[in-house]
């Protein structure tokens, strides 16, 4: 193996018969080493208090072997990484056509939660992965009332997650809604501008409940499982996403996964993969396994530094990237 300098990866050459294992736990001291002073999300008061320090990563392959180390059993919220679920959800409730006619497919290279784009340049939000879009997407979901669409998530949360025992962090979801006060005005603009329909608390409780599902590394880790071998449970085979929209939701978390920092991450690491300020990023190497990394301290972008930086390693090492 080739040294590691300056803390850079340098002169790393694919080596896949390399044992997942051993390459994994090289992965995470690298990642440890770029924890630094990085810090949680300070601005939702639940996340506020996570340990800096915590790093996990858990793979699940095509064939069903489970790998596991670190933190990678800690419980954290999903935040934005619902926002994948959640698209799938919808676009089985209303379809292509009725979820991309209220938001768009395009990056935006502005920050998650920016209301620029919603003021200047297009009446409604560029994509499902930044705040604004997602919240569109929420209110995709069918149900009679908000109660009944967030357990219509949860429960295929539980099913893309192959974990029966899922549940909402009561706490996260009230922290989130007391100082959500920017996607409450970006819903705002959105029903302003007509794309967002209905009830605009209701739309929020909804999306700010399904940034509270508290997961670990393994559960992203089936999800990308799922996502990676054609949408099919990897332990039964059984499907569970269209092929049409599994090839459009890996297309979207390639180009606007990882916030404004998407175009990096894909010429460093070229996986489709989606961020969460909670810290957890689920990554796909698509027709090999699934990937679930965990590490609270967060980039300005609100990305997981150590997350990322392990990711790089194994992308770079094994020889995962799509490009």
């Amino acid at each position: 193996m080739e040294m590691m300098t300056g803390g850079l990866l340098t002169e790393l050459q694919p080596r896949q018969s390399m044992d997942l294992q051993e390459e994994m736990e090289r992965a995470l001291r690298y990642g440890r080493r770029f924890l630094g002073s990085a810090q949680p999300a300070s601005y939702i008061p639940e996340l506020a208090g996570a340990d800096p320090s915590l790093l996990g990563i858990s793979i699940i392959t095509g064939d069903n072997r489970e790998y596991g180390c670190g933190d990678w059993k800690h419980l954290f919220t999903l935040q934005s990484i619902s926002k994948v679920i959640a698209l799938i959800l919808a676009i089985e409730d209303m379809g292509m056509d009725g979820v991309f006619d209220k938001v768009g497919m395009e990056p935006t290279g502005d920050p998650f939660n920016s209301i620029i784009r919603l003021e200047k340049a297009s009446r409604k939000p560029y994509n499902p992965m930044i705040n604004a879009g997602a919240i569109v997407v929420c209110s995709c979901i069918k149900g009679r009332s908000a109660g009944e669409r967030t357990g219509r998530f949860l429960e295929y949360a539980r099913k893309l997650c192959g974990n029966p025992s899922l549940d909402f962090n009561d706490a996260v979801f009230k922290s989130e809604r007391t100082t959500g006060d920017k996607n409450r005005a970006l819903a705002y603009m959105m029903k302003t501008n007509g794309i967002l329909e209905g009830d605009v608390e209701e739309h929020l409780d909804v999306y700010f409940r399904l940034c509270s599902l508290m997961v670990n590394c393994r559960d992203i880790a089936f999800f990308g499982a799922v996502l990676a071998g054609n949408g099919c449970n990897p332990v039964t085979g059984e499907p569970y996403i269209p092929n049409k929209v599994l090839k459009l939701v890996r297309s979207l978390m390639v180009t606007c996964g990882m916030y404004d920092a998407s175009g990096e991450f894909a010429a460093k690491v070229g996986l489709p993969s989606k961020s969460g300020v909670g810290g957890g990023i689920l990554s796909v190497v698509p027709n090999t396994m699934g990937i679930g990394v965990f590490g609270p301290a967060l980039d300005e972008k609100g990305n997981s530094v150590g997350g990322v930086k392990v990711l790089e390693y194994l992308s770079q090492r094994m020889g995962y990237s799509i490009f």
